[in-house]
This record gives C-alpha cells, sequence and structure tokens, in this order.
C-alpha cells in the first residue's frame, strides 16, 4: 500500500472513515484521526483541515453528537459520538463505496 494516500482520494472518504471509528465508541478529534491512521496502516492521515470540517458537517447533519469536557491534563476536548442517523448514514456510504471500490476495481485490473 502507498505510504499516503492523495489528498483529494482521502477527502472523498472522510465521512466513512469518521464514521466507521466512531461506531465503535466516542472518541475526540485527535483519537479519531490516530484511530483512521492506526487502521489504514498510515495509508490515511487526516489533517485538521479536513477532519473538523468534516466532524462539524457530519454533527449538523445529525450523524453525530458531540460534547466538550475536561481533558486529563490539559484543555477541554471535544468528544464525537455517532446517531442512529449516522448510523443509517454510514450504512448508506458503506454500500455506495463497496460498489465505487468494486467498478475501480473493474477497470484497473480489467480485461487489457
Amino acid at each position: 500500500m502507498p505510504a499516503r494516500i492523495r489528498g483529494q482520494l482521502l477527502k472523498g472518504t472522510t465521512t466513512l472513515l469518521v464514521l466507521t471509528v466512531l461506531r465503535d465508541g466516542e472518541l475526540y478529534g485527535y483519537e479519531i484521526a490516530q484511530r483512521i491512521r492506526e487502521r489504514s496502516g498510515g495509508a490515511f492521515v487526516p489533517s485538521e483541515g479536513s477532519l473538523y470540517p468534516a466532524l462539524h458537517a457530519l454533527e449538523a447533519d445529525g450523524a453525530l453528537q458531540a460534547s466538550w469536557r475536561a481533558g486529563d491534563r490539559g484543555p477541554r476536548r471535544r468528544y464525537y459520538q455517532i446517531t442512529k442517523s449516522g448510523l443509517g448514514m454510514l450504512e448508506e456510504h458503506s454500500q455506495e463505496w463497496a460498489s465505487f471500490s468494486l467498478g475501480v476495481t473493474q477497470v484497473v485490473g480489467g480485461n487489457r
């Protein structure tokens, strides 16, 4: 797998990646980015400039709930939790991704 995936490809999958890692439990922004990086073997490294706008949009859409909490040793942190609506959105995005990735695989690996 390439060391890093191009920004445009990551941008198109940020919603799916965020919802997927939050399905396992609530996390704050840095933990979300870290979880995505770990699960992708370092291929996906979301920046603050792409992650936080996605989190805010998902919250505005009702896919996430957020709450501020005091940090262990430092500033407050905003924790995000997936909602029932977010689980439905995750299912839709997962199905869409499966169709998209199959189509790309067929074109790239198709008959020559």
